[in-house]
């Protein structure tokens, strides 16, 4: 339990000192769009099949990849030699490989990295996926271990593979990030900047000053970073540099681009509920220090700080090799 003490403490350290926080005085509160999660619904012999928008950005997602895709290596000068790394029959194939790898990866890393001690004891609730519950390293996971069987199985050069995929992945990343901000989960850190949002269901936090809760839209922020800029960065390099010449070279802009990108959002976005409580409201894995307002890393930060490290070594990695 907190004490009054420890509570009056924690305010004045927060307000004080805290860099996401500015003093709180809610001029203003943007509302939350109300958008149904559920784009429509009907019933199928007595039970009711929901299509919703959360799995409609999955299919959009993959259906833009594989059209970026083909747009790609339709362009011959973009290409070493002026050959693409595989034909469009080969994307098809290997866009049924993807989704395979992404579910079964974004399950596996939700289950290991954000919520083992609960499915240890629940082991049923792992394979029940319609219920959500899916996590970007872990699908990342599973999508470069689908590739690299799929180039196997085609005798097929990774890299370059691994560079178109690199290419279109943020496009999955940008409407995954706004199905989230339309379920109105992921939500960010209480802060009274002029367009914070009250997301329902985000209770304010025991230190919180005021009747009302302010978040930051923290999927937005995502959503901008991970899909439009890191989307941005990359085609430039593509079609303004020709970065597909030396295979290898995209696949480590994205794992430094979103890394980064992921680090940064970290810092506005609220803790998951399995790791934060009353003395540790940011949701810190890892922490540097036992006080309130102690800073720490969360889960999503100890997983992408590791893909700045990798990423760089691939870029040195392929160009030494070049």
């Amino acid at each position: 339990m907190v004490s009054n003490r420890q509570k009056a403490k924690s305010r004045l350290t927060l307000l004080s000192f805290a860099p996401f926080m500015p003093p709180m005085t809610f001029t203003q509160i943007i509302p939350f769009p109300d958008i149904d999660p559920i784009l429509f619904s009907f019933d199928v012999f007595g039970f009711t099949l929901a299509i919703r928008w959360y799995a409609l950005a999955y299919i959009a997602a993959f259906l833009l990849a594989s059209w970026w895709i083909n747009r790609l290596i339709k362009i011959p000068s973009l290409w070493k030699d002026g050959k693409a790394p595989l034909t469009r029959l080969q994307v098809e194939d290997m866009l049924t490989w993807m989704i395979i790898g992404t579910i079964l990866g974004g399950r596996f890393g939700y289950v290991v990295f954000y919520n083992l001690g609960f499915f240890l004891e629940n082991p049923a609730q792992i394979i029940r996926i319609w219920e959500g519950g899916l996590s970007f390293h872990g699908g990342f996971l599973g999508v470069i271990t689908a590739g690299l069987l799929f180039c196997w199985k085609n005798k097929l050069n990774p890299w370059s593979v691994g560079d178109m995929l690199a290419a279109s992945v943020t496009i999955g990343l940008f409407l995954g990030r706004l199905a989230n901000f339309i379920n109105a989960e992921l939500w960010g850190r209480p802060t009274d900047v002029p367009w914070a949002m009250e997301f329902p269901g985000a209770d304010c936090p025991i230190w919180w000053i005021g009747n009302t809760c302010t978040r930051h839209p923290s999927q937005l922020y995502e959503a901008a970073l991970e899909g439009v800029v890191l989307f941005a960065i990359i085609t430039f390099l593509i079609f303004k540099r020709g970065w597909l010449k030396i295979p290898g070279q995209i696949i480590g802009v994205f794992f430094i681009g979103y890394g980064t990108a992921r680090t940064i959002v970290e810092g506005f976005r609220q803790g998951d509920a399995q790791f934060t409580g009353p003395t540790n409201p940011w949701g810190h894995v890892i922490r540097f220090g036992q006080e309130f307002d102690s800073i720490g890393l969360s889960m999503g930060q100890i997983l992408s700080i590791p893909m700045i490290v990798v990423g760089l070594a691939i870029l040195l990695f392929v160009r030494r090799r070049t």
